[in-house]
């Protein structure tokens, strides 16, 4: 099916299924990591919001309460950065164009 200006629909989501391919492959191989405590908690994940590791200086296990709160900090900002990134590549892969509700 042609669309105005010669565009064909077929050929159109064949390439938007290999973008979502490489997109997907790209996340899975992103890693991002994450600091809270002035380096107490160390967390790295992956583009697909999976914690891949938690480090934790041995010193803080004395204040349980405080080391909670840093582990879900470093969590978070994790999860920050992986949204920037997944945000800076999709805004690069439609050429600036913003879709309601992805960015």
């Amino acid at each position: 099916m042609k669309l105005p200006g010669g565009m064909n629909l077929q050929q159109m989501m064949k390439q938007a299924q290999k973008m979502q391919e490489q997109m997907a492959q790209e996340m899975d191989a992103l890693r991002v990591d994450s600091t809270a405590g002035g380096g107490i908690v160390r967390v790295e994940m992956n583009g697909n919001k999976e914690v891949l590791a938690i480090k934790i200086d041995p010193e803080a296990a004395s204040d349980i309460e405080m080391l909670q709160d840093l582990i879900v900090a470093a969590i978070n900002e994790c999860g920050r950065k992986v949204d920037e990134v997944m945000h800076s590549k999709l805004g690069g892969a439609l050429g600036g164009m913003k879709i309601p509700g992805l960015m």
